[in-house]
């Protein structure tokens, strides 16, 4: 199924990034959708226009039928799906790494600056190591990377109805079409096995979809009780150069 190591060590540092409901959907995504699709897929469906057998010799009505019963292959499906699902998760990686990269930037001037006169805001979104904390603007891009990816995933899971038109994989599918002199039988190889991968890859889809919804409402949720528990407290500190030496940092003060 060809080399996904480039997505996974994209994927991989997301990982970081994210919550641990988050973390979850990255093993569900890693272990029981790519793994599964680079290790067996291969074995189980080969070529499978080759490897279907019909009742005729005519020139062509063999890659008719095929072409008919599978505008697009399974596999070329999942493997797309796999793909546009993962996107909006890579482009909060690097809407992360632009942050981290600006916030670095005004950690080093916040360090030019010291000892200078004026009101200079710290870095509010991460901290010397790069770890990330989900507020603010990032926390708006992370929910909305969530959103995404419930709604293509449920696109595709409504797509691969409409595509093949059943999730069972048939032993038999029947072509009336030309260049086919005759209705023409043709067998496909394996389809007991093929309906297991199929049903998998659904569940996999639907168990996506739903970790994606869990994971919006335990943001929802923490926030919530973040909120509660920091009411009635001062707003953030503003970084002050002047802060005089005695005074801890944990204490606010204005400039």
């Amino acid at each position: 199924m060809g080399d996904w190591s480039f997505l996974s060590d994209l994927l991989d540092k997301v990982q970081s990034h994210s919550t641990v409901v988050g973390k979850v959907w990255m093993s569900v995504l890693f272990l029981f959708r790519i793994f599964i699709l680079a290790a067996g897929v291969d074995t189980i469906w080969g070529d499978e226009q080759a490897n279907m057998n019909c009742n005729t010799k005519s020139p062509g009505c063999k890659n008719s039928c095929y072409d008919l019963s599978f505008p697009l292959s399974h596999t070329r499906f999942w493997v797309l799906q796999i793909l546009i699902v993962s996107t909006p998760t890579l482009i909060y990686l690097g809407h992360v790494l632009l942050v981290i990269r600006r916030e670095n930037k005004l950690r080093r001037r916040l360090e030019q600056k010291l000892g200078k006169n004026g009101q200079i805001k710290a870095p509010k979104y991460s901290d010397e190591h790069g770890k990330v904390q989900l507020k603010g603007v990032l926390l708006v891009s992370y929910i909305m990377q969530l959103v995404f990816k419930i709604m293509l995933e449920a696109a595709f899971v409504v797509g691969q109805y409409f595509l093949y038109g059943y999730i069972m994989m048939p032993s038999k599918i029947s072509c009336p079409k030309y260049p086919c002199t005759t209705p023409v039988d043709c067998f496909i190889s394996r389809p007991t096995e093929k309906t297991i991968f199929i049903v998998f890859m659904l569940a996999m889809a639907v168990l996506s979809v739903l970790l994606n919804i869990v994971e919006i409402f335990h943001l929802m949720i923490s926030k919530m009780m973040e909120r509660k528990r920091r009411s009635g407290f001062l707003p953030p500190e503003v970084y002050c150069p002047n802060r005089p030496a005695h005074m801890s940092r944990d204490t606010v003060t204005f400039c």
